[in-house]
């Protein structure tokens, strides 16, 4: 076994060497991750400059880049063997609903399965590190039974949120589907020392899709949140609507 780890928030995050720590005894564990924080990068990879890569003193490799840069690099020339998981996390906040989309964390997963590498992205709930040791456990645990998976059910993209507390690792688990929420808070609007506008990113909106069944309501009840996620954004329902509106007539 061999387990390829990565991030959002950086190599020297917490959350990293929690999950690293769990998954000690599993197989060979490979981590590359972002030099600095790189939350909300999404699945951006950075093509506009050459990536570098560096050694910690702990045996990490940190790269100059995002954490989708960190995994295709990992996958495509920097490992000496293709991984058996991809893990990323843990994440300092959730990633439910429409954050999975704007979400480091994960992309980084994403990437991996995007190369056919099961994948799991993990979050804990609220940010500031709360019980970290007790959702490494859970991490451990879900890592345990995934990989006991059929083969013929690979690859595969989970995305977990486990809420801060200290029994999390007693919690009840269950599989949801996305929730979504209002539109995002205005940008808030400042003005910098040399008197020019500024804009801060405003807050993500409240849940307005949180009912039985989604990431949302299971954290809400005190439930660790595991959804399976895919790649595919085709709107399969509007196929046939789209083609009468905008393909016919069309010239062969």
């Amino acid at each position: 076994m061999r387990i390829l780890i990565a991030n959002d928030d950086g190599y020297l995050a917490p959350g990293l060497h929690a999950l690293v720590r769990a998954c000690q005894g599993l197989g060979e564990i490979d981590v590359v991750a972002p030099e600095q924080n790189a939350s909300g990068t999404s699945n951006s990879l950075t093509l506009g400059r050459p990536l570098s890569v560096f050694a910690a003193a702990n045996g990490f490799k940190y790269v100059n880049g995002t954490p989708s840069d960190c995994v295709h690099v990992a996958l495509t020339g920097l490992l000496p063997q293709r991984p058996d998981l991809v893990l990323s996390g843990i994440n300092n906040g959730a990633n439910m609903g429409d954050d999975t989309l704007y979400s480091g964390t994960v992309a980084a997963a994403m990437e991996g399965y995007l190369f056919g590498v099961p994948a799991i992205a993990f979050s804990l709930i609220d940010k500031g590190w709360a019980h970290l040791d007790a959702a490494a456990r859970v991490a451990r645990t879900i890592v345990d039974q995934a990989l006991r998976a059929p083969r013929d059910r690979a690859p595969w993209l989970l995305n977990v949120n486990i809420p801060n507390r200290a029994d999390a690792d007693r919690l009840p688990r269950a599989v949801t589907r996305l929730g979504r929420r209002h539109a995002s808070e205005p940008v808030v609007r400042q003005t910098s020392p040399r008197g020019e506008p500024i804009y801060w990113i405003g807050p993500a909106g409240d849940a307005r899709e949180a009912g039985s069944g989604t990431d949302f309501h299971a954290t809400a009840v005190g439930q660790v949140s595991i959804t399976p996620l895919q790649v595919d954004l085709t709107e399969h329902r509007m196929l046939d609507a789209w083609r009468t509106t905008l393909a016919a007539g069309a010239v062969a």
